[in-house]
């Protein structure tokens, strides 16, 4: 690598020789031929340099992402994925169905014997969810599930609709790959942090002091909550595990080197924001939007039944 890099190096020196010789002829040619063809070198020249300093940056891209592996790399964890769930556009009814999601892949996880963790989870008022943040451990978990992450969309009468109405509803849904060695520059002042009581489902209580934390990462807007572990310090330290998660998964979709370069404006929205999935209850069926089939019977897939689903759509980019 060193070598090549050397041999470049060596002819971009020679390239720049040449280019200085040949703009001292185009600067002292008088006849308009001699101009036109020496005009017409320099350019070949000047080309050929710009070429062999891409090419250059590229070794040099490649020889310092070489020792960043020797020194530990990022590396996927197959076996592991976090699995975000939060309500989004419908209220009440927006939440009892992230509820029902969130009943679908812990059954599903149940069925597949993974191990499921509750990293943080907030009820509303009606019993659903705002968000629901779970940690899974099991064989290929992460790419079984991958694909799952996009805008859910229900369609169906809520139990508070005394009319009858069908109303639309939405949920979030994000599977984050777990990577081992992430090391990101976090700097303390782009962080907002909050603590409060850790609440379980029911309403009840887990603990009867603030040891839940919320983190803000202020630059992107990022919110992660923690209330698995019993002290602050632990649950602050899962939370900023989770932060670097969601800032390294941006960084590589975007393929950008540093925090300060993620696109603010995919943040919170990008692909995952895309509608992939309805579950139309009125109609019995559940269409996937991305490749545009349907699948039966509702009750049936939202009590875990997923197999059918994940096989179709795992091939999605």
């Amino acid at each position: 690598m060193e070598e090549a890099i050397q041999n470049l190096q060596n002819q971009i020196k020679n390239l720049e020789a040449q280019i200085a010789q040949t703009q001292q002829l185009a600067d002292q040619a008088e006849e308009e031929s001699m101009k036109e063809m020496v005009s017409q070198e320099l350019e070949t020249l000047l080309n050929q340099k710009k070429d062999l300093e891409e090419a250059l940056q590229a070794l040099k891209y490649q020889s310092d992402n070489t020792e960043v592996k020797k020194e530990g790399e990022p590396e996927l964890s197959p076996d592991e994925a976090i699995l975000e769930i939060r309500a989004g556009t419908g209220g009440d009814e927006a939440g009892l169905f992230a509820m029902d999601l969130y009943r679908m892949y812990t059954r599903y996880a149940s069925s597949k014997g993974w191990k499921v963790n509750e990293t943080f989870f907030s009820e509303n008022a009606a019993g659903g969810i705002k968000t629901a943040v779970l940690s899974l451990k099991g064989r290929g978990v992460y790419e079984i599930l991958k694909n799952e992450s996009g805008v859910h969309r229900v369609q169906r009468v809520p139990i508070t609709e005394s009319g009858g109405r069908i109303h639309t509803s939405t949920a979030t849904v994000a599977v984050l790959p777990v990577f081992k060695n992430i090391q990101l520059d976090i700097h303390p002042e782009d962080l907002e942090m909050d603590f409060f009581r850790s609440g379980g489902h029911g309403g009840q209580n887990v603990n009867k002091v603030s040891t839940a934390v919320r983190l803000r990462h202020i630059p992107t807007g990022i919110v992660v909550e923690c209330q698995e572990e019993r002290t602050q310090g632990k649950n602050r330290e899962k939370a900023l595990i989770i932060l670097s998660t969601k800032l390294f998964e941006m960084m590589r979709e975007q393929k950008v080197n540093k925090i300060s370069e993620i696109r603010l404006s995919q943040v919170g929205t990008g692909e995952r924001s895309e509608k992939i999935r309805t579950y139309n209850f009125p109609q019995d069926r559940i269409t996937d939007h991305r490749i545009n089939e349907n699948f039966h019977p509702v009750m049936t897939i939202l009590n875990g039944e997923l197999d059918e689903i994940l096989e179709k759509t795992k091939d999605i980019e």
